[in-house]
């Protein structure tokens, strides 16, 4: 029997949670006894408990409260008879850190927010919390591996992180197409991704009258829900261009095969779940320039620099307008995603830095 993992997890959106899950997941097939800490939200939405992990409640918000006295006096209790601590997220890593948790991991999955609330506020002064307390620290992209070594981090590297399990089409493309109304000849460009100021979708909506002056025009496919769904969907109605707002879809294995170009727009991202998607369906992929996808798919992606529009447009267009340059792409996609990290890579590298702390 391996060691007690304490892994503790504060409100999550989606890629955090579901990796603490599969983190979870496969430490326990590994002997691990594993506990999972956080909003009783996170257990409702990503069903730690039946994946067979022990869950206890923890109030671990977005924003700094007043209730966060009582959530570091709770999770020292629980954390108390833990080998390692292992928090994902600045929130969580700092709340830990300050229940003197020993030794503690911290996983960094996001950039620093943008100026302006309670959050972007206090985030500098969590990040130099978890820099000067963790054993370790692990960043999902290169840029925040570097961020916190400038802060003093003792101990920081790359985190991996499992490319997800799409699955299987179920309905083929000729049949989504079919049901998305998309006639065979036009160009289907997709993204997917929560509608949020992140994922930068204001400039595939600029880009999109560029994009469609060609012919056949394109169909522009926006899946996903979120805060920002009502200006975006009401911006798209108005544009001379043919943007579809799918909402949220739960068949993406069937929309990635029916899809002839993957788009992403994105202000920040880690290694980009949805990009490893994109890569096992085989699909051309034309992305901006941030986070970790530069370090994680260069040669693969073609990328250019978050906020230009004319740039992205250009670049969907090049792909667009020439077959060889697409069929690279896709040839390119499949030899990448071959290489892509398992759920394995992913526990097999997290159970190496619990060995690692444990060792000091």
């Amino acid at each position: 029997m391996n060691g007690r993992i304490a892994l503790v997890v504060g409100t999550s959106t989606g890629g955090v949670g579901r990796h603490v899950r599969s983190l979870g997941a496969g430490l326990r097939a590994r002997g691990y006894r594993v506990a999972v800490l956080g909003p009783a939200a996170a257990e409702r939405e990503f069903g730690f408990t039946s994946a067979g992990l022990r869950f206890s409640p923890v109030p671990i918000g977005r924003a700094p409260s007043l209730g966060d006295p009582g959530s570091v006096l709770l999770l020292r209790a629980l954390t108390r008879n833990a080998d390692v601590v292992h928090a994902h997220g600045m929130r969580a890593g700092a709340l830990c850190a300050l229940a003197g948790a020993d030794p503690l991991v911290v996983t960094a999955h996001n950039a620093p927010p943008p100026v302006g609330g309670a959050l972007a506020l206090a985030y500098p002064v969590l990040e130099r919390i978890v820099a000067r307390r963790a054993d370790a620290v692990l960043g999902v992209s290169g840029d925040l591996v570097q961020r916190m070594r400038a802060l003093g981090a003792r101990e920081a590297r790359l985190a991996v992180v499992a490319a997800p399990e799409t699955g299987t089409p179920l309905n083929g493309r000729e049949a989504t197409r079919a049901d998305l109304a998309v006639l065979p000849e036009r160009p289907l460009l997709l993204t997917i991704g929560r509608l949020a100021e992140q994922k930068g979708l204001h400039m595939l909506l600029e880009a999109a009258p560029a994009i469609a002056d060609r012919s056949p025009e394109p169909v522009i496919a926006i899946a996903g829900d979120g805060p920002l769904w009502g200006r975006l969907h009401d911006t798209a109605a108005e544009m001379g261009a043919d943007v579809r707002m799918l909402g949220h879809r739960s068949d993406v294995a069937d929309l990635l095969a029916a899809a002839d170009v993957f788009c992403l727009t994105s202000q920040w991202e880690g290694p980009s779940l949805v990009i490893m998607e994109a890569l096992r369906a085989g699909l051309p992929v034309v992305s901006t320039r941030v986070g970790g996808i530069p370090d994680l798919y260069s040669g693969t992606v073609l990328m250019v620099p978050p906020g230009d529009t004319a740039a992205f447009a250009a670049a969907v267009g090049r792909v667009l307008d020439d077959p060889v340059l697409a069929d690279d792409l896709r040839a390119r996609s499949q030899e990448a995603a071959r290489d892509l990290p398992s759920e394995e890579d992913a526990v097999e590298a997290a159970a190496s830095v619990y060995k690692s702390v444990l060792r000091r």
